[in-house]
């Protein structure tokens, strides 16, 4: 599938404006493809905008997307105009950075972002996953959570980067030169998880321990 990505993309543009020939205006690519990190097993994340979605043109998407193949992968965002104009500003600043262009242009959005919305992003993130850490560690005890708590975190790496940098950078390897602790080891620790299937349970507390106190340490600091 991963070779094929540069064949399916072609295909799902054009039957795309062949379905709304007049009414599309982005679609871009977000996740791993976006970045140019994408395996195997990557799902392909699209992102749609449209003049305006309806509840029937969500429906013939989806058929369309029944005809090509990789149906399975495809997932994303599929969204009217006014409504992404409208998002939540801390939305919009990791959608926008996070999402490469295919047809058409973004540009729009990044007058609609202040510094304070990106502030906003950070807490968000960190509380989100303080909370779902904390609640890991008492209740659920899940390698599998950990590891999703730990490629959330990554969004809020990226944006606290960001706030001190001036720079977003999109892929992993290209913004753990610009970290330094606490944020390197929150990156680190996300990239080797990535490339496991699974981790021991006894590194469980260990990286619990961490992500949690990172997540508070962020909570506070950007209070």
């Amino acid at each position: 599938m991963h070779a094929k990505i540069d064949t399916w993309i072609p295909e799902f543009l054009a039957s795309l404006k062949a379905l709304f020939p007049s009414r599309l205006i982005f679609v871009g690519l977000q996740g791993s493809y976006g970045r140019g990190e994408a395996t195997d097993k990557s799902d392909i994340d699209v992102v749609v905008i449209l003049d305006e979605a309806k509840p029937e043109d969500l429906r013939a998407y989806s058929k369309m997307l029944d005809t090509l193949p990789y149906r399975d992968k495809a997932c994303g965002f599929i969204s009217g105009i006014r409504e992404l104009e409208n998002w939540e500003r801390s939305d919009l600043f990791q959608f926008y950075h996070d999402t490469t262009p295919i047809y058409g242009s973004l540009d729009f959005l990044p007058d609609k972002i202040e510094t304070e919305d990106i502030r906003r992003a950070v807490r968000i993130g960190a509380c989100s996953i303080y909370h779902v850490c904390g609640h890991n560690m008492v209740h659920e005890r899940s390698c599998e959570m950990l590891k999703g708590l730990y490629k959330s975190a990554v969004f809020t790496v990226q944006a606290i980067s960001y706030l001190l940098t001036g720079i977003y950078r999109k892929r992993k390897a290209d913004l753990l030169p610009l970290l330094m602790p606490p944020d390197r080891p929150i990156l680190e620790t996300a990239m080797a998880l990535g490339q496991e299937a699974v981790f021991a349970p006894r590194d469980f507390d260990r990286l619990s321990d961490l992500l949690f106190q990172w997540a508070s340490s962020v909570i506070r600091e950007y209070a």
